[in-house]
């Protein structure tokens, strides 16, 4: 026979899903209203509040009151009650208008977003108190991402075929994500660099002088994370042709070769495509447009910018082209694989909450 009272039942719609959802992983909101997200989130899946609490290190009490609160208030709930003391001096009116000018406002003297002093001037709340409804609220107005919508027609296709190739590779095949950089520049500093030391980080000149370019070509083995690399002048459809050689001299003639690659022009040059027509082995996969995110190669012209490239100071070309053959040599001695756990289904699910966040609808 069970024992004690039966749990009242906890059931969420989907957009309380959704939004404890952000909360439980939000990185921006304390610390205390994600655990308590997680402790609903975990509830409605039917876990006991002996398990929940022993799995988030809570007392099984709090599990109870905060799983109690929130099916009599719902997401209300989840925020601190007034506790015994000094009475609020900033009523739900005062703290609506606060959040409603920061969401829904512009500063009247043409800035592009609001500060914790100018909504405090504005509404006539202390800059203390607005920094911590800020904080409470997860409200960052003086930050902001980039976005870029795909326009691509056939996108969830192009999608769904190249993470297919990350989370499940063929076999017998070898899969390379391609692409190049261009406008490397080898800049050289005017004066020497300040060394870093105790107390100060490094000091690098504003000013340099420009002694030209070269392009990056790069191939990323998605199944080991080595990298093979060449640099050019140029990035014609020549130049990857000939970087589309060396690859096809590198790979064992017995393996297939999945070629990941974006939208660039030189990509689909009739002499290139007349060039992998004459090799079957060769299988080209185009990403969608305006997702270079979504080629795995982007990852490591980022490691390689970083960390060889832009504190460096070239006095040639051919200097700049040495340190990067000498940063691929000593990256592929300890290359591991970019891990790779989104599925389609994940990403467009993330791009239909954008998307919802753009035209209104999301709550």
């Amino acid at each position: 026979m069970a024992r004690g009272r039966p749990k009242a039942a906890l059931v969420l719609s989907e957009d309380e899903r959704a939004q404890l959802a952000g909360f439980a992983r939000s990185r921006s909101l304390p610390s205390a209203l994600s655990s308590r997200a997680k402790i609903i989130l975990a509830s409605a899946q039917g876990e006991a509040n002996s398990a929940i609490a022993s799995r988030l290190r809570l007392n099984p009490g709090t599990v109870r009151k905060w799983r109690t609160q929130f099916i009599e208030r719902r997401i209300n709930g989840l925020y601190s009650e007034t506790r015994a003391g000094k009475p609020r001096s900033i009523d739900d009116e005062r703290l609506a208008e606060l959040i409603n000018t920061t969401l829904h406002t512009k500063p009247a003297d043409g800035s592009t977003h609001w500060s914790v002093r100018a909504v405090a001037e504005e509404t006539g709340i202390s800059k203390t108190s607005v920094h911590r409804y800020f904080k409470l609220f997860g409200l960052q107005p003086h930050r902001s991402e980039t976005f870029k919508l795909s326009t691509d027609p056939f996108f969830i296709e192009k999608l769904r075929d190249v993470v297919g190739l990350y989370l499940s590779p063929p076999d017998n095949a070898l899969v390379l994500c391609v692409d190049e950089k261009s406008q490397c520049q080898a800049l050289e500093r005017t004066q020497p660099m300040l060394p870093l030391g105790l107390g100060y980080v490094e000091g690098v000149t504003h000013d340099y002088v420009r002694h030209g370019t070269t392009t990056l070509f790069a191939a990323l083995n998605v199944l080991n994370g080595a990298v093979l690399a060449q640099c050019k002048p140029r990035h014609r459809h020549q130049e990857f042709l000939s970087f589309l050689r060396t690859i096809d001299q590198s790979v064992p003639a017995e393996l297939d070769i999945h070629c990941i690659v974006d939208n660039y022009a030189t990509h689909s040059h009739p002499k290139v495509r007349s060039w992998l027509a004459a090799r079957p082995r060769w299988n080209m996969h185009f990403i969608p447009t305006y997702s270079s995110w979504l080629n795995q190669v982007e990852r490591f012209f980022g490691l390689i910018t970083d960390k060889a490239i832009r504190r460096g100071s070239f006095s040639s070309v051919k200097d700049l082209v040495a340190k990067i053959d000498h940063f691929v040599a000593s990256y592929n001695q300890r290359c591991s694989p970019f891990a790779w756990t989104a599925t389609a289904d994940s990403i467009l699910a993330k791009l239909h909450r954008l998307c919802s966040r753009i035209s209104g609808t999301a709550h």
